[in-house]
């Protein structure tokens, strides 16, 4: 039915199912905080956990829809385009909290441990592309340990956050992570959870029509599925990451952007297990092409930078914001260039 809309009316589902997520991403953000509260999981947790979780529900959706309907690029490209591109919301927000570097001010170790953590899940997809074409009942053995690993992963997050063996040195610009309400903790978390699985039933139903819109891009103005999934559907269903991270910031919930973005793109290396489960012809990893690796490079060494700069911990930079978050701008925005340009079919290196 999407792919037999005249253009017009397929960019405006596009953008309604666009704005439905963004929507409701921002009433879900206030609502991971208040839960965050209730539980007494910590900022840093409920955005890794439950808001990274939720918010990156639409791209899942847009991957293994991708995987099942047998474009593995598209669905490659899609998990790790918008792993980068949600680390560059991470430096754009470095620029709105204004009193310091966002990294210097969020210092938690939790998510310290979860940059290390997305470190090792980005690496396991490199070793399954590498290594040989081997799929049991249509599943690569490596999806099964990232699985694994996200798992012991978010296990020993919860414990670095509960009994840290170091604490970072605490200034002036760094924002503590308490309940802005005290008693927050003695009221129920069920109201809020209701309305938040509510949310993401939606955020759910929006992935599902921009991968959809997203297929129909490909076939109709014969574009490549690396570019689609890692700077159209990408971007677009990372949007929630986007606006929840600027909410938060503005609501001073520094650990929760932080924790969030990088929880989210921990929760998104878990795109390539169900793509690769949803994918029927072999592996999903030897489906991929050179422009799908270069962006889990990006992604890959962008976390890198991030990691750097958390230790760093700078409090003024350029502009007033880390020098990390001038970086990861810079390396996002070359990955953009060359894959609008150099890899168009006049280009030299085009696919």
């Amino acid at each position: 039915m999407i792919s037999e809309l005249s253009n017009p009316l397929l960019f405006g589902v596009f953008a309604l199912a666009a704005l439905a997520v963004i929507l409701a991403s921002i009433r879900a953000t206030a609502l991971a905080d208040i839960l965050a509260d209730r539980t007494q999981i910590g900022e840093a947790m409920a955005g890794g956990l439950i808001l990274g979780a939720a918010t990156s529900l639409a791209g899942v959706v847009v991957s293994v829809n991708a995987a099942w309907s047998g474009d593995g690029s598209y669905a490659f490209s899609n998990a790790v385009g918008g792993i980068a591109a949600q680390t560059l919301f991470l430096a754009i927000a470095d620029l709105l909290h204004r009193r310091a570097n966002l990294e210097h001010a969020a210092a938690e170790p939790a998510n310290l441990f979860q940059a290390v953590m997305l470190i090792v899940l980005l690496s396991m997809p490199l070793l399954a592309i590498s290594g040989p074409d081997v799929a049991y009942f249509g599943v690569h053995p490596v999806s099964l340990a990232l699985f694994l690993a996200y798992l012991a992963g978010v296990k020993l997050a919860s414990s670095v956050r509960e009994d840290p063996m170091w604490r970072p040195v605490r200034t002036s610009d760094t924002r503590h992570d308490e309940p802005e309400d005290t008693e927050e903790p003695q009221k129920s978390a069920r109201g809020p959870a209701m309305s938040f699985v509510g949310l993401v039933a939606i955020m759910g139903l929006g992935g599902w029509v921009i991968s959809q819109t997203g297929g129909v891009f490909i076939e109709r103005f014969s574009l490549s599925s690396s570019l689609v999934g890692a700077l159209v559907t990408a971007v677009v269903t990372s949007l929630p990451e986007f606006v929840t991270t600027l909410v938060a910031v503005r609501r001073g919930a520094l650990q929760l952007a932080v924790g969030g973005i990088i929880g989210g793109n921990t929760f998104d290396t878990l795109f390539l297990v169900a793509a690769d489960m949803a994918y029927r012809d072999g592996s999903i990893y030897h489906a991929t092409q050179a422009n799908d690796l270069y962006w889990l490079a990006t992604g890959l060494l962008m976390t890198a930078v991030l990691l750097g700069g958390l230790i760093l911990r700078q409090r003024e930079g350029p502009g007033r914001i880390g020098i990390e978050s001038v970086l990861m701008m810079g390396i996002y925005l070359t990955a953009m260039v060359i894959e609008i340009f150099a890899r168009s079919p006049s280009g030299a290196g085009g696919s």
